[in-house]
């Protein structure tokens, strides 16, 4: 399947660990350079770093597409949503998406900011997907698995790198974990209450409530990684360690520095 899909580069700049060995004298020397920009399409910048994506056509309809939908629950003057509902999906890019994720939040408490996700997923599936979805993915590990190996190509435009790795579900050792080494969405927004509200939760309800397979999704605000395991049937939110998760202080322009846990995650 991610043959299907364009590769997607990522770029960051890194200072080179040793200096350029200079050239014979008889030829034309270039000056030593100091920085080195390298690429891959796996590897995105360590922590500290800000990854630089190269995104395709493919990848920025998906931001299109999803970001015309948050839109209606945006908060925002009602002639610059006009203007960005009649904006081609190609017109968008991952910063925009990012703001109008960030706009959906203004206003809305941790469940209405759930909500409003969980609409826009249904809106993008036709008439009765969830039940489709149930009879072909039945709970079982073969479904869990093959969910997995589809959303490290299907995701990668949302959160970036990641690669299949085996969890323990119930006892049983299995391929249905997905490791997001540096998520994206975190990464671009800073924002502790986003990734739990406008990510996590909303994801994980959304396979576990509506398509009846379990989810649950580990972030890691030390390294922004995040586990995915298909499933593990998540827990309650006030059991889950990210309830008590503090703000981004120096990443998030919305964050409260002297609360010890994110007020997004409080109401």
């Amino acid at each position: 399947m991610a043959a299907l899909l364009p590769p997607m580069e990522l770029c960051f700049a890194a200072r080179a660990a040793t200096p350029v060995a200079p050239r014979p004298t008889h030829r034309r020397q270039r000056m030593p350079s100091t920085c080195i920009v390298r690429c891959a399409a796996t590897a995105p910048a360590p922590m500290g770093e800000k990854t630089e994506y190269r995104d395709g056509p493919l990848e920025r309809a998906f931001m299109g597409l999803f970001a015309r939908k948050m839109e209606k629950f945006a908060s925002s003057p009602s002639k610059k949503r006009k203007e960005n509902e009649k904006r081609s999906v190609w017109e968008w890019d991952y910063e925009s998406f990012v703001d109008v994720s960030r706009r959906v939040m203004v206003g809305r408490t941790r469940a209405q900011q759930q909500e409003a996700v969980r609409e826009v997923l249904l809106s993008m599936l036709p008439p009765g997907a969830p039940e489709q979805f149930r009879k072909l993915f039945p709970a079982t590990r073969w479904a869990c698995e093959f969910n997995a190996a589809l959303t490290v190509p299907f995701f990668r435009w949302l959160v970036g790198p990641s690669e299949v790795v085996e969890v323990e579900v119930d006892g049983v050792k299995q391929r249905s974990g997905v490791l997001i080494k540096k998520c994206r969405y975190l990464e671009n927004s800073g924002c502790v209450g986003m990734c739990v509200n406008m990510c996590k939760i909303p994801t994980q309800d959304f396979f576990t409530n509506e398509f009846g397979l379990p989810l649950t999704m580990n972030p890691n605000f030390e390294d922004m990684s995040c586990e995915m395991i298909y499933g593990q049937v998540p827990p309650p939110i006030e059991d889950d360690p990210v309830s008590k998760q503090p703000c981004y202080p120096n990443l998030c322009s919305m964050s409260t520095p002297s609360a010890p846990v994110c007020p997004k995650l409080q109401n």
